[in-house]
């Protein structure tokens, strides 16, 4: 049987990935001086939305209606930020001669325009987006952060299909 702390567990344990992810992330930037592009810091910002939520539910150990909630949000933030990360995969697959140029920093962006137009230069990407300078098993950063929500949006999926449907029995 499922119970109520095998749900905290398994949220529990998404938590500690998105911030075993985010610390993994830091340690790019400040020991491996890995700057993160604007793409780089929504994903980020994804990461942390779904470690909060994560939290949140496992803390709260949801039974089966709170689990299907709190699955669907995982699954929704998962999904947002893997389709950043695919438009950042995307972007460091262009020929050269089709890459974007470099535009101005993103605070230089939040301090001087309004927030949507903000995100739209953001998701059109930049240069620096496409760079491509750290791999692993022959994936970038960006390409590890796909594969990341989408696993952790599976996750989110299954924990709440198991808990409903051991409420169901």
């Amino acid at each position: 049987m499922l119970s109520k702390s095998t749900s905290r567990l398994g949220y529990g344990l998404g938590f500690v990935a998105c911030l075993a992810l985010l610390g993994f992330g830091l340690y790019l930037q400040y020991y491996e001086y890995q700057e993160p592009c604007p793409l780089c810091i929504l994903q980020r910002v994804a990461f942390i939305a779904l470690g909060a939520v994560f939290l949140v539910a496992a803390v709260h150990g949801p039974r089966r209606i709170g689990s299907i909630v709190y699955g669907g949000l995982l699954f929704v933030i998962a999904g947002i930020g893997a389709a950043i990360a695919a438009r950042h995969v995307w972007l460091q697959h262009l020929p050269r001669n089709q890459i974007p140029e470099c535009g101005p920093g993103l605070e230089y962006m939040l301090e001087r325009l309004p927030l949507g137009q903000v995100l739209d230069k953001i998701l059109k990407g930049s240069g620096e987006c496409a760079e491509v300078g750290w791999t692993f098993l022959g994936l970038s950063i960006a390409g590890w952060a796909l594969f990341c929500f989408i696993a952790l949006g599976a996750w989110a999926a299954l924990i709440a299909f198991m808990v409903a449907r051991r409420a169901s029995q």
